[in-house]
């Protein structure tokens, strides 16, 4: 690489380290107290699902980019027992216990 290219790229690096700065830090380089309106802190109580759903949904009903196909796979099954044992008990370790509990047998012992 040359010189100019290296300047280049410290210079993209600071700055994007700027704009993370900045707008992570927006809200202590103001003095006034402020809070979002009811409406916007309603909707952000539902981003934590959504998010989780957006990752975790994806892997448990697609294989190599198509859907699963049959009813043998590992994954569904850990899926629905995690989500009836967070029915249940509203236990989010729990939870993640139950799934593993149901998925690694069937995905490490009978290889679905």
């Amino acid at each position: 690489m040359n010189g100019h290219s290296d300047l280049r790229t410290i210079a993209i690096v600071l700055g994007l380290a700027l704009v993370t700065v900045l707008t992570r830090c927006f809200f202590f380089l103001t003095n006034k107290p402020w809070s979002l309106p009811h409406w916007a802190q309603r909707g952000l109580q539902y981003a934590p699902i959504a998010a989780l759903s957006a990752v975790v949904l994806p892997e448990v009903v697609m294989a190599q980019g198509h859907l699963v196909a049959t009813w043998m796979d590992a994954r569904l099954f850990g899926a629905v027992a995690g989500a009836a044992v967070y029915f249940w008990r509203r236990d989010v370790l729990l939870t993640i216990m139950a799934g593993m509990v149901v998925y690694l047998p069937l995905h490490l012992g009978v290889g679905w």
